[in-house]
């Protein structure tokens, strides 16, 4: 089964920039794409962004559209999240996701453990 592992979360000023890290193995072909999701305490897990191994087809949510970009090493089997302009409100637990297909093209997600990114003002 897949493994990730994020890094690079930490304390950065408003305005200020951040790179994420997530190293993935154990993939198959069953795993065709990743992306990252982040979590505030109370709240629901949210996208931000996915990008496809194969194909390189990239996603982001609205809010940090022009912001973050989302990107990948094959070879080192690694996905990034480069985070520009930060603000307060991307404060957050950013966790990598792997996406599989299952039966009936259902989407099934593995997770990493999560990194933590505080913006501050």
């Amino acid at each position: 089964q897949v493994q990730l592992v994020e890094s690079g979360g930490g304390l950065v000023q408003a305005g200020g920039s951040l790179t994420l890290s997530c190293a993935v193995s154990g993939r198959t072909s069953k795993d065709y794409a990743a992306g990252w999701f982040r979590q505030i305490p109370g709240e629901e897990r949210a996208f931000v962004a996915s990008i496809n191994w194969s194909a390189g087809t990239l996603s982001y949510a609205q809010p940090v559209r022009g912001r973050f970009t989302i990107s990948k090493d094959n070879a080192r089997n690694t996905i990034y999240l480069q985070m520009n302009s930060l603000k307060p409100d991307d404060t957050a637990t950013y966790y990598c996701a792997s996406y599989s297909r299952a039966p009936g093209d259902r989407v099934v997600y593995e997770w990493g453990q999560g990194t933590q990114v505080t913006v501050s003002s």
